[in-house]
């Protein structure tokens, strides 16, 4: 059966390659392949790229190479349009599609979703083996009888496992707190632009407002939520239900209080609850008078005061222990399986 085999991933790219597999491999391909050197396909030497152009003597521009084991590789333009004519004119003669990612390996699929430079270089690292290399060290040294270190190394195989997680999801940072403390504006400074609705009005508000970007190269999804507090009209009390239902979902809370405002029961009642947020206090540059109050990082997403320390804060919440190059990182439930399978308490018994 024909087959037309993904090489690349998909999306934008500057070349593109496809594995067409089968009996008639070469046939299909010669239909729609003009060579440059006005000779069919067929007669072309094997294993040499032959530049050509695909669906007409003046379509685009590609380079093909017929394989010794009667298959051809298409290469061309790396842009999704580009792709999906080359693959539908094959399907239209009989071609069945095979994804690049049902055959490719778990890091080498991530890798290709990778958002930042910092998350890709992590995941280049697992594709060249570092996860593969450490489990097999580990292996050894069960069978060598070195137990307590096996297991040392497993629990920090398994510590990374959050961290695998989002290298290629972001992590989601939910800003809560009181009405007009100024958690929109926060956004919009920290971000770079104005992403959320910046009013004086206390409510403005209503519901969850998500942009994603990067914080110390850690893919990052800010989520401004509705002002907590009791009472306001239906639509305000939704919001205020939804903004709870992502705090219970994030990785990280950013409670916001105004440190213009006076400290209030309500402003304790939000810390208590959430021990383990980040509090921030927002319009320092309004302050008159600094009650007392938990700690907290000060700033004025106004002026940019102290950003780059809310920034700094986030980064080390997240990840307080980044890898050193060439570490290994779990990045699926597959692999820490595998990890812990490697080494039980009962192997000791």
């Amino acid at each position: 059966m024909l087959q037309i085999i993904q090489q690349t991933p998909p999306g934008r790219g500057a070349v593109a390659t496809l594995r067409i597999e089968g009996p008639d491999a070469v046939r299909a391909v010669d239909a729609r392949f003009f060579a440059r050197n006005g000779r069919p396909l067929a007669e072309q030497p094997t294993d040499r790229p032959i530049l050509g152009h695909f669906g007409d003597p003046q379509g685009e521009e590609v380079v093909v190479r017929r394989c010794e084991d009667g298959a051809v590789e298409w290469h061309g333009h790396g842009g999704s349009a580009a792709v999906a004519r080359i693959e539908q004119s094959l399907a239209d003669a009989g071609a069945r599609r095979v994804a690049w990612r049902t055959q490719a390996a778990p890091a080498a699929v991530a890798l290709a979703d990778a958002p930042t430079l910092r998350t890709a270089s992590i995941l280049l690292d697992q594709w060249h083996g570092a996860l593969e290399r450490e489990c097999e060290r580990i292996r050894l040294e069960v069978a060598s009888g070195r137990v307590e270190w096996a297991r040392r190394r497993i629990d920090a195989l398994l510590a990374r496992a959050a961290l695998g997680r989002h290298l290629t999801q972001p992590w989601q940072v939910v800003v809560a707190g009181p009405v007009n403390a100024g958690k929109s504006s926060l956004i919009n400074a920290l971000v770079g632009f104005e992403r959320t609705i910046v009013h004086p009005t206390p409510g403005t508000t209503r519901d969850a407002v998500t942009v994603t970007t990067a914080v110390d190269g850690w893919p990052v999804e800010w989520c401004d939520t509705a002002g907590l507090r009791e009472g306001g009209d239906a639509t305000e009390q939704a919001g205020i239900v939804r903004a709870q239902e992502r705090l219970v979902r994030a990785d990280l809370i950013l409670l916001v209080f105004d440190l213009a405002a006076p400290w209030s029961t309500e402003d304790q009642s939000l810390v208590e609850r959430w021990p383990d947020a980040l509090v921030v206090y927002n319009k320092y540059d309004r302050a008159t008078s600094l009650d007392d109050r938990p700690p907290g990082i000060r700033l004025s997403a106004l002026r940019g005061d102290g950003l780059s320390d809310l920034l700094a804060a986030v980064s080390g919440r997240l990840v307080p222990e980044p890898p050193a190059p060439g570490e290994a990182v779990p990045i699926n439930d597959d692999q820490l399986a595998a990890i812990q399978s490697i080494w039980t308490p009962s192997q000791t018994a």
